[in-house]
Parts: structure tokens; C-alpha cells; sequence
């Protein structure tokens, strides 16, 4: 059984296949995905059409996920990101970023299926949560349901 599609997501990766195939599990799952092989035409559609979550692959020619990270973060602040790498040394990069303020998750190359699909629903289950108490008077005024806990 589909369920209505809550995050509206963009998947980035240089590799066709790879884009292809992360947008048909999270559309067979419910999920309204549309799937970018240029990072920069993504950033270009943010600008009217913001994206709920970033699945981004680390190492593209273009841009790097983590440069694309940053600055999706800039231009639309409530994006989450998810990033996907097979090097090694994506940690460095992700360090590199932290230094700057922007925290981002990281799958491993292979991605299993299982575990993408875990942190997607997991991002959608902290968007409803934060929707819904922003609409409860009480959510409104616990500051610890702050739009920032959630982002």
C-alpha cells in the first residue's frame, strides 16, 4: 500500500544509474523523488521548487555533494541532507563542512536499500512531527519543538 508522498526529494549523483535506481526504490516506497545527474541544474530548481531532502552522492564532477550540501542549505535552510559516498575519505570533507556549521548524514556505498529507506522515513517522521506541533498550541509555545530541533 502507497502512502501519500510528504517530502518532496532530490537525489544528485553524477552516475545515471545510480540516480535511476534511488529514485525508483523511494518511488515504489511512496516517495516523490525527482532525480538530477548535474548538481548545478538541482540548485537551480531549489530556487522554485524547494526540495524537503537532498540525497546527494559526495564525489561529482560538477560539484562536490558536500559543496552541493552547503549550498542547498543556504538557499533553502529547512532541506535536509542525506549524503552517500564509496571513498574513504569523505569523513575529512564532512569534517571540513562541520567547521563551517553544516552537519551532514552519511551512507556508505553499497547503498542498502533497507537502510536508505530507514533514514528517508525517519527525516519524514521528524517534518510531521515538527508540522504538527507547530499547529498545537501547545508545540507552539515548548521551545524544545523549535522548527531548529527538527532540522
Amino acid at each position: 500500500m502507497k502512502k501519500c508522498a510528504f517530502l518532496r526529494v532530490y537525489v544528485v549523483d553524477d552516475e545515471p544509474v545510480i540516480v535511476k535506481s534511488v529514485v525508483a526504490i523511494l518511488r515504489v516506497n511512496g516517495f516523490s523523488a525527482s532525480s538530477f545527474t548535474n548538481p548545478l541544474d538541482a540548485l537551480l530548481r531549489a530556487q522554485s521548487d524547494t526540495p524537503d531532502l537532498l540525497i546527494s552522492a559526495v564525489r561529482m564532477r560538477q560539484l562536490s555533494g558536500i559543496e552541493l550540501a552547503i549550498r542547498m542549505k543556504d538557499l533553502c535552510p529547512s532541506c535536509k541532507i542525506l549524503l552517500f559516498s564509496g571513498y574513504g575519505n569523505s569523513d575529512l570533507m564532512l569534517e571540513s563542512a562541520q567547521s563551517k556549521g553544516y552537519g551532514f548524514d552519511l551512507l556508505s556505498k553499497p547503498i542498502c536499500p533497507q537502510d536508505l529507506l530507514d533514514c528517508v522515513r525517519g527525516i519524514e517522521a521528524e517534518r510531521f512531527l515538527w508540522m504538527h506541533a507547530a499547529d498545537s498550541p501547545q508545540g507552539a509555545a515548548d521551545p524544545r519543538r523549535s522548527r531548529e530541533a527538527f532540522l
